[in-house]
């Protein structure tokens, strides 16, 4: 017999009541965040809106653990968030998701093809709303680094980098053989990290057109310029170029305007002694152009960037957020009405979205909790699209409607539901000079109150920067294995203020140190460290002040100094920061106390009796690899247990995804030769 419309309807109410009981029943125990999980966490980013509002595209990173790379595809999520599709899915990635604003394209970046395709660079390619496969659209030599729509969709200006002559050298006139030619320098900063030695080769801005297909290079001068933004009217493209006689002495890129069009001469819009940055944002009516102001250039270590609007017609700049003393970041979007402005915020541990309007003022805070948010994109309807995630939950996309957030992507949401995450909680200690210091201290999950436990102070780099509640894999992966990890922002760190920022300047490992110590000292006071199984350790800054503190406190039972430098003195000239140890610190010739001041940590090496591991990219010339080797070699010497591990090929932060798990692995075996006795 047919079971009745109501009487169905009724039982199909009771399994649904039933449902999740029997689910909850049936659910398996969460476990504990593994290795193995280090692959399977997939990366979101770049969300982009379409147009008509319907859709949002964006990025997903992955992991190949068998051909140990990672791969990068665009996806995009329908607005309301009920349809998710895969729109590539090739071994070469893609990036810079764009959708052209009448709607019909989305363009990507992406290095395809046979090997000789693929030296070019990324190019630009389109894939068509109507269906079909991703067309290539550019063939440029040199690749394309960056892009963008002209508002009628006919045009691309897109930036192109000069073609070096020795990766042909059969070619090069007076060497025309296939042996590498000498690499001949004469800049001030010859050096940096992933882009190598330094020749006077530079970025440009190009003109593309979308039917013919024809590129028209339209900057020329003898110097870098990035992120080109179009006109409201299609007319004029802005940008940033720092073009003063010799950019490699200044730290002073201003937003600039060209025509769009070849022979058209570029014209200052900003004049400030120190760096306007950012991707010019345009207002709606053209007439204005918000972009981001730092600090005088001798600060450039510890920039707080403020959000400022110039107008295009020429004349004086207006600071808007001069009274925040936060640094501001990512987009900078206007609203439709050319009123307001929204922007992310760095404030103590979070990162929100923040509003202000034209005449300056107040911030309004439209994200609350202990979240970040990057990467907003603003829709027709006044709607933000942006990244958003908490200590336990990488981020995923979400729109932000009505002062509210509303998750449209779960990429990572079948892996998170398996695990057992520890708690991140907030945590406030007092150093001894009495300045407030404000951390995050994340425990296993297993944690019981009144036991006392193996403590990391797990030290994040910059040192501009800061711990925040963000997904961090290595502070769970090391909570996971038993230990309490604390994560402290330190004076130099973002987050709190100018002047807490501006603490350490020329006076590198002493109020860092003071603070660390001092979270130590309260971890313990409360009760959750265990003072004799202390362990230390970081990556970059972090390394370094790795490396000053055990210079400075004995009590580390093992210590993992990450990409750091303890002779300060050998960076000079070794690394890519010439300028800011010259305006920081001075010329070693001429100030060679403070030089030998800031490099204690290698003339004290025999106060050391941490057993230390160092490790660094072979090819990294952020923090050059001799900053560990100094070091590892100082304490070979004085028979303290140590180890060096240098990753071959990797610049400084370690790309391939076996490196990325190898260092993980030797940390914690590190730590637990020392600390679990």
């Amino acid at each position: 017999m047919r079971t009745q419309p109501f009487r169905r309807a009724i039982a199909l109410a009771a399994i649904a009541c039933l449902a999740p009981l029997s689910a909850a029943l049936a659910q398996p125990a969460r476990r504990a965040i593994t290795l193995d999980d280090l692959a399977k966490i997939k990366s979101v980013g770049d969300p982009q809106r379409s147009p008509d509002g319907k859709w949002v595209a964006y990025t997903v990173g992955t992991t190949d653990v068998e051909k140990d790379k990672r791969d990068t595809d665009l996806w995009m999520v329908s607005w309301d968030g009920t349809q998710t599709i895969r729109l590539t899915s090739t071994p070469d990635g893609e990036s810079a998701p764009r959708w052209s604003p009448d709607n019909r394209y989305l363009a990507f970046l992406a290095s395809r093809g046979t090997e000789d395709e693929k030296k070019k660079g990324a190019q630009v390619w389109l894939l068509d709303r109507t269906g079909g496969e991703a067309q290539k659209l550019t063939d440029i030599d040199g690749g394309v680094s960056d892009y963008s729509w002209s508002p009628d969709s006919k045009r691309l200006v897109f930036t192109v980098s000069d073609k070096d002559p020795g990766d042909e050298p059969e070619k090069m006139e007076g060497w025309k053989r296939k042996t590498a030619p000498p690499i001949v320098l004469d800049r001030y900063h010859f050096k940096q990290d992933r882009d190598g030695y330094l020749k006077r080769l530079y970025s440009h801005l190009w003109i593309f057109d979308v039917a013919s297909k024809k590129a028209e290079q339209i900057t020329k001068d003898p110097c870098d310029d990035s992120s080109p933004v179009w006109s409201p009217d299609g007319t004029r493209i802005a940008f940033i170029s720092e073009r003063a006689p010799d950019p490699d002495r200044t730290d002073d890129p201003n937003v600039y305007v060209i025509e769009a069009k070849a022979g058209a001469v570029p014209k200052a819009l900003t004049t400030f002694a120190g760096p306007d940055s950012g991707r010019p944002s345009w207002s709606p009516d053209g007439q204005w152009i918000a972009y981001y102001q730092g600090d005088e250039p001798r600060l450039s270590a510890y920039q707080l960037r403020k959000v400022a609007i110039v107008p295009v017609a020429g004349g004086d700049p207006k600071v808007l957020t001069a009274a925040l003393d936060r640094a501001a970041s990512g987009p900078i979007l206007w609203s439709a009405d050319g009123k307001s402005l929204y922007f992310a915020v760095s404030d103590d541990r979070v990162v929100y979205v923040g509003k202000t309007t034209t005449a300056g003022g107040a911030v309004e805070k439209l994200t609350g909790a202990r979240r970040t948010v990057s990467g907003a994109s603003l829709g027709a309807d006044g709607h933000l699209t942006l990244l958003s995630g908490t200590a336990a939950e990488p981020a995923e996309v979400y729109a932000l409607e009505a002062g509210k957030l509303r998750r449209l992507t779960h990429v990572n949401d079948a892996l998170f539901a398996e695990l057992q995450l520890g708690t991140t909680d907030d945590f406030t200690s007092k150093s001894k000079d009495g300045t407030v210091v404000n951390s995050l201290l994340v425990k296993p999950a297993s944690y019981a109150a009144g036991r006392k436990y193996p403590l990391l102070l797990y030290i994040h780099g910059g040192p501009n920067g800061q711990d925040q509640h963000s997904f961090s894999f290595d502070r769970e992966f090391f909570a996971a294995n038993g230990y309490v990890v604390l994560s402290v922002n330190y004076r130099g760190s973002d987050g709190r203020g100018s002047a807490y920022q501006r603490a350490i300047y020329a006076d590198w490992g002493n109020k860092e140190v003071v603070d660390l110590l001092g979270a130590v000292d309260e971890a313990i006071r409360t009760g959750v460290a265990d003072p004799d199984r202390l362990g230390i350790g970081g990556w970059s800054y972090g390394g370094i002040l790795t490396d000053y503190t055990i210079a400075t406190d004995p009590r580390f039972k093992a210590a993992v100094s990450g990409a750091g430098s303890a002779l300060q003195l050998a960076m000079y000239g070794s690394d890519q920061y010439i300028m800011q140890y010259e305006m920081e610190i001075g010329v070693p010739w001429k100030a060679r106390e403070q030089w030998l001041k800031i490099s204690y940590p290698f003339f004290q090496a025999d106060r050391i009796k941490t057993p230390t591991l160092f490790m660094g990219g072979q090819r990294d010339f952020n923090v050059p690899i001799i900053g560990g080797e100094q070091m590892y070699q100082a304490l070979k010497s004085l028979g303290v247990d140590t180890q060096l591990v240098i990753y071959p090929g990797q610049f400084h932060g370690l790309t391939t995804p076996s490196y990325q798990r190898d260092r993980l692995e030797r940390y914690l075996a590190w730590y637990d030769k020392y600390l679990k006795k």
